[in-house]
């Protein structure tokens, strides 16, 4: 059998996903209609992404979707366990715990999580695991030391040493999914105990990797999959890598010139950070690629895709930043606004991510073989 660390026999190809709470909806939209039309070019109905896509991560929600995709899952399949998970997911917390701590208990997500993610034999998988299909990158946040923590079931990977007791592999994969999907605010950090490089106790306290530099986790990607560092070395160029990053939909960011009172600014600021650092990323994987399909950056660049004498990699971003016209379509079916926590959307997330992935997608983006 094939190792996932074996530098591939043509062209290396990088998938990543944003997070983005419940519009984790929206961005399977995309994921299945590339799944649709790989199936189509290759005449296998049974084909799932993983069996396509080489290294696939991704942040927060998006940590979920990538874990699912690595695990060998079709798309379709994946949108039916977040639908019907998705009311234990966002289970609210007290009413005194709610507006002082978190809004949602992690027990449902937790729960969920466990128990999908077992071996064979019903005990845990670790980050380790054979059912694995790709290598896998999920981002998340040490809340005790202040850093992002990207970790890659590459055994290579420095911290990744079986015959070290600070094997990170040894850590429960869902805990680690987990981990990535504890937004601030929203639920509690989730509590990792680990060994140190001698065998010492540690314990560290994670939280979501969207307030990391990383909710767009596409160039991370790219730089574990090549620095030396990281100890996979796979070759980049334009035939040798591809890289797909896929976002949870947007919405203007601005604020009325009128708002200007600390608590607007305060509640406005995560978020406008967060798309800042989105759009950033996504502006290194097309100056250092070649991108062939993305929405405008702004109104200065443009979409910048055009041909690159010596680019890294092919690119392909898709997102959508959401009309005005989607944002009253949404309000037909909602009154709690177009929040990254609101169920009501869900129907809604998946019609419109459909229509607009089958506007957008195309294979020749990112696979012109």
């Amino acid at each position: 059998m094939k190792s996932i660390t074996e530098p591939p026999s043509g062209r290396a190809r990088l998938l990543a996903f944003d997070g983005g709470g419940i519009r984790g909806l929206f961005a399977l939209q995309y994921a299945k209609r590339i799944e649709t039309l790989l199936r189509a070019r290759t005449g296998n109905p049974h084909l799932v992404l993983a069996d396509h896509f080489h290294y696939i991560g991704g942040t927060s929600t998006g940590a979920i979707i990538a874990a699912f995709l690595s695990w060998g899952l079709e798309v379709a399949e994946i949108e039916r366990l977040y639908r019907i998970n998705a009311l234990a997911m966002f289970q609210k917390s007290g009413w005194t715990t709610r507006f002082t701590s978190h809004k949602f208990v992690a027990d449902g997500l937790t729960e969920f999580l466990q128990k999908f993610f077992v071996e064979d034999d019903g005990t845990p998988a670790t980050f380790g695991t054979q059912k694995l299909k790709t290598l896998l990158l999920v981002v998340t946040r040490n809340a005790s030391t202040g850093s992002p923590w990207p970790l890659s079931n590459n055994p290579q990977a420095k911290y990744n040493d079986p015959a070290s007791p600070g094997n990170n592999l040894q850590i429960p994969l869902w805990q680690l999914v987990r981990a990535s999907t504890a937004a601030p605010t929203f639920f509690p950090p989730e509590i990792l105990r680990v060994k140190g490089e001698k065998g010492e106790d540690m314990e560290f306290a994670f939280e979501d990797g969207g307030i990391t530099p990383f909710n767009n986790p596409a160039y991370l990607l790219k730089i574990m999959a090549t620095l030396p560092e990281y100890n996979l070395g796979w070759k980049s160029g334009r035939e040798r890598m591809s890289v797909v990053s896929i976002g949870t939909g947007g919405t203007k960011l601005g604020r009325d010139q009128h708002m200007l009172d600390v608590l607007s600014q305060a509640k406005n600021l995560p978020s406008a950070l967060i798309g800042s650092f989105q759009q950033y990323q996504d502006l290194l994987c097309r100056v250092h690629g070649e991108c062939r399909y993305g929405p405008p950056i702004d109104g200065e660049l443009g979409a910048l895709t055009r041909p690159s004498e010596n680019p890294e990699y092919i690119y392909a971003r898709y997102d959508k930043i959401f009309t005005d016209a989607d944002l009253k379509a949404a309000e037909a079916v909602t009154k709690h606004g177009f929040t990254l926590d609101n169920l009501e959307l869900m129907d809604f997330l998946c019609e419109c991510g459909a229509s607009h992935a089958e506007d957008v997608v195309k294979l020749e983006h990112f696979d012109d073989e």
